[in-house]
Parts: C-alpha cells; structure tokens; sequence
C-alpha cells in the first residue's frame, strides 16, 4: 500500500487540485468545463513526464467528464422547462457523427499539432467571451436540412478535438439564430453528450497500444482523471457559481478571456521553443 501511494500519490492529489480547479472556473465563469480541464490536464501531465501523450490524454479524458456534467446539467435544466428537446432531437445525430469524425482525426494529429489547435481555438474563444453580445443575431431561427448537418458536424467535430461539451459553441449558435440565451445554454448543455459520449469511446480505442500513457489508462481516457475530476467538477461548479453572483458577470467574462489567451499563448510557446 505504501509502495502504492509513494508511485501514484502525486498524481492523485494533482489530478484531485486539477478538478477542483476545474469545477470552481467552470461554475465561476458559466463556461463548459472542458475549457479550463484540457489546459490544466495538459499542463499537469507534461509536468509529471507524459508530454508525449499530454494533450491527447487531456482532450480525451476531459470529452469522458463531459458525459456526466452534461446529463446533471440537462435535467437540471428541464425542470425549469427550459430545454427544446426538438432542437437535441434533431441535431444530436450530426453532432454525434461530427464527434466521431473529430475524435478519429484527432488520434493521428501529433502532439504539436493538436496543441497548436487546441491553442488557436482557445484565442477564439477568448475573443468571443470578451467581446461577443448576446443581442447578436444572423437568423430568425435554427437551420435544418443541410445547412443543419452541416453545422452540427462542424459543431461536434470542433468540440471532440478540443475536448469541450457542447455549450461552448452550441450557445453562440443558437442565440446568434434568434433562440433565447436561457433557453440556449440550457438545449445546449444536452449537446454534451452527444460529444462526450462517442468522442471518448474513440478516444479510448484510437489510444490502445500508445506508449508513454499515464497509468490506468484505457487508450487516450486516464481512469483515475476521470474519476477524480468528474467528482470534483460536480462538487465545486456550485461554489463557482455562487461566488459569480457575488461578482459583476460581464467583467468576470473579460477576465476570463484574458486568462485564456494568456493559457494558449503558454501552450503555443511550449510547442515552439520545445
């Protein structure tokens, strides 16, 4: 048992700060997890010396948190009536494909390459946290048919690579489509797990084999990570929501995208100097 502790106990009490950390940032600033979980599972993992696996293990295990966090935050949702089952119904099968589709590019895209990405996407994101409106508006309402394939596949791909849920894009979608930002990030927290789900059994089977995995891993989806930091994130989300309506919202979002610019800057900077 010693022996035990004396092997993995740094990365049990890491992995348990890293959830945390998490829970409080994505309670805190109304954002999806997967935002703060994937820099920080990187950040971590490449410090305990699995820097050759890092950023996919991260992407991957942070799409397995998302499943849990979506469903507890749907239901949680639909009690207040808020969520358009239709709009899941109907866009849930091309998120789902854009996911699986996501996730098997993601398996052979390097390291640098992924984290590049990753880095990238986060800038935008940033930008969109700091400067986005909500009274912003492009359509009346949502797209079906093509356009409707078309953008949930594109909706679902993006998030499997980064290993984020379905809020982070599916809300700037739906509200610049005319649906009220309530009723957004409620339908859109449900996209969740029509990324998580499949993304993370890609993940795990496009991982089998690789060398340098932390331990207890099942391909790309560290077990203990998972674990951990679902229990954490769902334990501290409300602590972090609590504290945010103590403070001002809108600076809280500047603050945040500045955070994430400063994060993708490091991420980019590793992968550059090496």
């Amino acid at each position: 048992m010693s022996d035990f502790f004396a092997q993995y106990g740094v990365l049990i009490v890491s992995l348990l700060a890293a959830g945390v950390t998490a829970g409080i940032a994505a309670g805190l600033f109304g954002i999806g997890g997967g935002a703060v979980i994937v820099p920080v599972l990187y950040f971590l993992l490449t410090a305990l010396g699995y820097e050759s696996t890092a950023m996919h293990v991260a992407v991957a295990t942070s799409l397995a948190t998302i499943i849990l966090t979506s469903i507890r935050s749907v239901m949680a949702h639909n009690k207040r009536g808020a969520v358009d089952w239709d709009v899941i119904k109907g866009w849930a099968p091309w998120i789902m494909i854009g996911a699986i589709i996501g996730q098997l590019v993601a398996g052979y895209v390097s390291k640098e390459g992924l984290t590049l990405f990753f880095g990238s996407m986060l800038v935008i994101l940033a930008m969109q946290l700091y400067f986005g409106r909500p009274t912003w508006k492009l359509a009346d309402d949502l797209p079906d048919g093509a356009p409707r394939a078309g953008l949930g596949g594109l909706l679902g791909a993006f998030s499997a690579v980064m290993g984020i849920g379905g809020g982070t894009f599916g809300v700037s979608l739906m509200t610049v489509c005319g649906r009220p930002i309530h009723q957004a990030v409620a339908t859109a927290a449900g996209f969740g797990v029509a990324i998580g789900l499949p993304g993370a059994v890609v993940a795990m089977l496009n991982g089998i084999g690789k060398e340098g995995l932390p331990p207890f891993s099942i391909g790309h989806v560290n077990l203990p990570a998972f674990v951990l930091i679902s229990a954490c994130t769902v334990t501290m989300a409300p602590v972090g929501a609590a504290l945010a309506h103590k403070l001002n919202p809108a600076l809280l979002r500047k603050l945040f995208g500045v955070l994430l610019v400063l994060v993708s800057i490091r991420m980019i900077y590793n992968i550059i100097v090496g």
